[in-house]
């Protein structure tokens, strides 16, 4: 049966209707089909071999889930404890418009509250404090429910003693593992995750970061981890280093059985393999050679696709490399068994190199339809030369998802691709879905000057389009 994801933070009386929504249906074909067949057909749909395991992995995620960057921040703070709770809410990482004033705000209320409780000690740094409270190494509290040892890699205070801390909590119960899932998503935000830092809006390392990983890796925690490996490669923008990825490496990453968290979340997260071949394809299509090098160190299948994420569009590691134009990794996925390209991945090649060649209608409908979003990549790396072969083969340069290309050229201040889209049609005026930005909204949200400078002129009053 064809499986589809199941939503994130899923809602199980929404399971349950879908299953009542289905039990007539079923019984159009087997009249006596029960409701318990609806169940299990619905479970499977999503990849789960009965309802009991479905029913399970909602409950794991109803337990695991918070959602910290929508705690409000500045409310009352009348009484110590909410006092308290503001700090480790300023100091610490929440991924929701995660900003480093917020950590001068948190050093406002110090050294006040620095001792409040177990996990305002371990943010401020407060050793002896610490070691008077181990009892409560493993106890969740605060204003996430957090275990100690999260407010403590999620800190992004440069606060004294974070390593030693770390390693007296460990030492006395805490988890190596320990994480959430942020709003109910199944990839764990785990304490790995939180030194390594970055994702969206490229939060920053804790201070500590490498000698803090290796303490948990040490202390056992699983190398699998699904988020770091997001945060630090596609879902956070360059410059990248791979400090993450040689200690992950270092200690397993790839191997074993995924550790407590894929036990927990079983299909709805990565294998070890799957996160190695989503590293091999990241890389490939981001020009990181050396990464490249490193994944199939350990022997990955150049051919693997990993989970499919869909900013790649279901392509190969070579597909991607070879169409962009990194011929070292290219050539290097081939030398490890690399199919070569298809006829639609000679054209988008072709475009990315800014040839001007023919095709015939057939093969041209096929390059559009098998990656309509190319013209989005081609705008968001400034390929400025690929916009116009990508044009005449059929892409629509305002195509628009959650952005449109010119949104994403302006977002990455590439003055010529924003310049060259306008030229051949692209409406600077185009509103997102998600931010009702335009393009000069885009570019000074990232404070792309050069771009918005431009963009401003081509308003009436101000120059001509």
């Amino acid at each position: 049966m064809p499986t589809r994801n199941l939503p994130n933070d899923p809602n199980l009386d929404h399971l349950r209707k879908q299953a009542k929504r289905l039990l007539p249906e079923l019984r159009a074909a087997k009249p006596d089909a029960t409701l318990a067949e609806a169940q299990l057909t619905i479970a499977r749909s999503y990849g789960f071999a009965s309802w009991p395991r479905i029913v399970h992995h909602v409950e794991l995620v109803e337990r695991y889930s918070r959602s910290p960057h929508r705690q409000q921040i500045g409310g009352p703070l009348d009484t110590p404890e909410q006092r308290a709770d503001e700090f480790l809410r300023l100091a610490t990482l929440h991924y929701g418009q995660d900003d480093p004033a917020r950590q001068e705000a948190a050093r406002a209320l110090l050294p006040e509250v620095a001792q409040s409780n177990i996990y305002t000690m371990v943010v401020a740094g407060e050793l002896d404090a610490v070691r008077r409270n181990l009892s409560q190494a493993r106890v969740e509290g605060g204003p996430y429910r957090w275990e100690p040892l999260l407010y403590l890699t999620y800190n992004r205070l440069e606060a004294p003693n974070q390593v030693e801390i770390a390693r007296l909590l460990l030492e006395n119960g805490a988890d190596p593992n320990a994480g959430y899932l942020w709003q109910g998503l199944p990839s764990p935000f785990t304490a790995l995750t939180g030194v390594f830092g970055r994702g969206e809006g490229d939060q920053p390392p804790h201070h500590n970061r490498v000698e803090l990983a290796r303490l948990l890796l040490e202390a056992g925690a699983d190398p699998n981890d699904s988020q770091t490996m997001y945060n630090c490669g596609p879902g956070s923008p360059p410059p990248y280093d791979d400090v993450h990825l040689e200690l992950l490496l270092e200690f397993g990453l790839g191997r074993g059985d995924g550790g407590p968290w894929h036990e927990r979340l079983t299909a709805a997260h990565p294998t070890p393999q799957q996160l190695l071949e989503d590293e091999l394809v990241f890389a490939s299509s981001a020009g990181l050679l050396h990464r490249v090098e490193l994944v199939l160190a350990q022997g990955v299948d150049p051919e693997g696709r990993g989970t499919e994420h869909p900013g790649f569009g279901g392509h190969r590691a070579y597909e991607l490399a070879a169409v962009q134009g990194h011929t070292e990794i290219a050539e290097l996925l081939r030398a490890h068994g690399a199919a070569p390209l298809d006829d639609v991945h000679e054209v988008y090649a072709a475009a990315w190199r800014g040839e001007a060649f023919e095709v015939d209608p057939e093969l041209a409908a096929r390059v559009v339809a098998r990656n309509p979003h190319l013209v989005m990549r081609a705008a968001e790396t400034g390929r400025t030369e690929a916009l116009e072969p990508l044009q005449r083969l059929g892409f629509d340069i305002n195509l628009m998802t959650h952005s449109a290309p010119i949104h994403r050229a302006a977002l990455n201040g590439h003055l010529a691709t924003v310049q060259r889209l306008v030229e051949l049609g692209a409406d600077p005026d185009l509103r997102d879905p998600m931010y009702d930005g335009d393009a000069l909204g885009w570019a000074e949200h990232n404070h792309q000057q050069a771009v918005a400078a431009y963009l401003r002129g081509l308003r009436p009053g101000t120059g001509t389009r």
